[in-house]
């Protein structure tokens, strides 16, 4: 070890410690620098609230007197160091709120309710189970084209024998049947007088018309009707390739009433056929140009709509498919195997299996299939309209095989009575235009189950307190005792039954249900109509159990715009005139028209009008 003369090395150590210091300085400059709390540009509460989780604002009345307003805002550290009091420090923290009182039997919790802020997280766990022996209900969406002729014949035999062999894995198994074609348009069919009642005309073969989709069978436990429908079953025909599968399987999903399909049970739609479907902008060439609504319209057991509304897109489907809870089964040819795969990863809660000639393995490709789909779990987050954008959502499985993957969203291989963790970690970049001032919804959605998660999301954009004022009453004990203040009306209950007065001000009780709020306690946001998930449409406060709408909005549920305007087209006229305006969107008189103001009609005039 070297030595030095002691006045040099305390000059050594002195330099050492005064340039330590100075570094610092630099690193607390530079802190301060980057601090998203200390902006000149903060004036309120919100603004120091919104920029970032980690700011807080103090109310202190003659704190920091002299200095900018934008100095109110800083850490919680930085705040009570320069003298600001606990009390006046608002600091709203981010927090999850687990309702326990609503039961289940598969996913766990149903209920959860987030406070967060502008860069805030929050995360909770959503729990799946598989139960061991679930009731089934599987309805048999058939291809009758004329090519399927051998696979119909098969299934008036396994039919009955793919029911024997699932009740080994269902306590209580139920069928349905429903048959598709085309759209019975040309170029789809042939048009031609002898071909539309009979297409198999050419071979002397007598087959029944084209059709889009004829529901044949709800779901039934009588096997025996099962038996006799599927013997009544006759061949069709068309011309190209492609069927009109998509068509018949949105209504399958959202006709549920129709159908039959049990809020208990698990919906298992096998659809057979040998070849591709058509898709949405195909619909063009028959000169249907109608966007499908992703309803039910079934009359008499017949999809109504065929001929005027397009194919669902493949994101449609999968939407309408999701929200009913049903998984998918292809049972497709050899050829067209390929061309269903690729679909797997569009449509949640799919499988596709090769369909052996004649349907010999109709029977093992259902039963593989039904375990194959239950032995994958898998969720899917939803966010409301409009609102997706603003929120930020990592979601990671922890299987029972101990795999644990960030964004992984699936675990396959799970066995009966085995139970899959999802932690879901949600976060808010920033504030709705409005401020906030109402709940966001979200939905956990485990795929194939009739159950989810329902995920409330309080926006803390706001403040409690006044900018330099108290946050907290003063002396309770210099309060007045009356209570007039506190009522609407002098006979009317203090704070309308929904609150205590102190200090002349209503503090309005907690609820379960939602929020109760308003100067006396008068409004809240779950005893009136909702719409889109918004109480009075977002265009109105719920008063007493009422929606009384803001100007400019009318109806029960305030979900309509008093003025027309929206419905006025280029030329001047409403919905060009050729419909009426309802609920601020044009309704056509003719059925043929489309476009936000009726103004499409590809199909009123033939090619030789327009070109005389």
């Amino acid at each position: 070890m070297t030595s030095c003369i002691r006045p040099y090395c305390d000059l050594i150590a002195l330099r050492m410690l005064l340039l330590l210091i100075s570094m610092l300085l630099v690193l607390v400059r530079s802190d301060s620098g980057d601090n998203r709390c200390l902006s000149s540009l903060i004036s309120t509460c919100e603004d120091c609230l919104r920029s970032g989780p980690e700011c807080a604002w103090c109310s202190q009345e003659r704190f920091l007197d002299g200095a900018h307003v934008s100095q109110r805002c800083g850490s919680v550290t930085d705040l009570r160091v320069r003298g600001c009091e606990e009390a006046f420090i608002e600091n709203p923290n981010v927090k999850v709120e687990v309702n326990a009182t609503v039961g289940s039997s598969q996913v766990s919790p149903r209920e959860i309710n987030i406070h967060l802020r502008p860069g805030g997280e929050a995360t909770f766990v959503v729990e799946v189970q598989q139960l061991e022996r679930y009731p089934v209900d599987l309805y048999y969406l058939v291809d009758v084209s004329a090519s399927m002729q051998d696979n119909l014949d098969r299934l008036k035999t396994a039919g009955l024998a793919l029911s024997h062999q699932m009740k080994e894995h269902s306590s209580d198994f139920r069928v349905g049947f429903g048959s598709f074609v085309d759209k019975p348009l040309s170029p789809y069919i042939d048009v031609h007088p002898s071909k539309l009642q009979n297409p198999c005309s050419d071979y002397e073969v007598q087959c029944r018309p084209a059709h889009g989709f004829i529901h044949v069978l709800p779901v039934t436990q009588n096997m025996t009707e099962f038996t006799r429908v599927i013997q009544e079953q006759r061949i069709s025909g068309n011309m190209d390739t492609p069927e009109g599968g998509f068509d018949a399987m949105l209504q399958v999903a959202v006709c549920q009433k129709d159908i039959g399909w049990r809020a208990e049970a698990k919906h298992l739609l096998l659809v057979m056929t040998d070849q591709p479907s058509h898709l949405a902008l195909d619909s063009k060439l028959a000169g249907i140009v109608t966007p499908h609504d992703g309803r039910c319209h079934l009359e008499d057991n017949i999809y109504s709509q065929t001929t005027t509304m397009e194919h669902p897109t493949i994101a449609q489907l999968a939407e309408k498919l999701l929200e009913n809870s049903v998984y998918s089964i292809f049972a497709v040819d050899q050829v067209q195997y390929q061309w269903y795969e690729d679909l797997l990863d569009l449509i949640p809660g799919s499988y596709v299996g090769r369909l052996f000639p004649k349907a010999s393995n109709l029977k093992d490709l259902v039963v593989h299939a039904y375990k194959k789909l239950l032995s994958d779990v898998e969720v899917q987050i939803g966010v409301e309209d409009g609102q997706a954008q603003r929120f930020r959502v990592n979601v990671t499985a922890f299987c029972p095989d101990g795999a644990a993957v960030s964004g992984n969203t699936k675990c396959s291989g799970v066995r009966p009575k085995q139970t899959v963790f999802f932690k879901v970690t949600v976060g808010m970049s920033w504030c709705s235009a409005d401020g906030g001032d109402r709940d966001v919804l979200m939905t956990v959605r485990p795929v194939g189950f009739n159950e989810s998660v329902s995920v409330r999301i309080r926006q803390i954009c706001g403040c409690s307190c006044t900018e330099t004022g108290r946050c907290h009453d003063d002396d309770p004990s210099a309060c007045p005792a009356e209570t007039d203040a506190c009522r609407a009306d002098r006979s009317g209950a203090v704070c309308s039954g929904r609150g205590v007065c102190k200090c002349g001000t209503c503090v309005c009780d907690s609820s379960r249900l939602g929020n109760i709020y308003g100067k006396f306690c008068e409004m809240d946001d779950f005893s009136c109509p909702y719409v889109k998930g918004l109480v009075c449409g977002g265009h109105g406060r719920c008063v007493s159990g009422e929606c009384v709408c803001l100007p400019g909005w009318t109806g029960e549920a305030c979900d309509c715009p008093v003025s027309t305007e929206s419905c006025v087209s280029d030329d001047g006229l409403i919905c060009s005139g050729w419909g009426k305006c309802v609920c601020g969107k044009c309704v056509c008189d003719d059925s043929r028209r489309s476009g936000a103001f009726c103004e499409k009609c590809p199909i009123c005039y033939n090619s030789c009008q327009s070109h005389w």
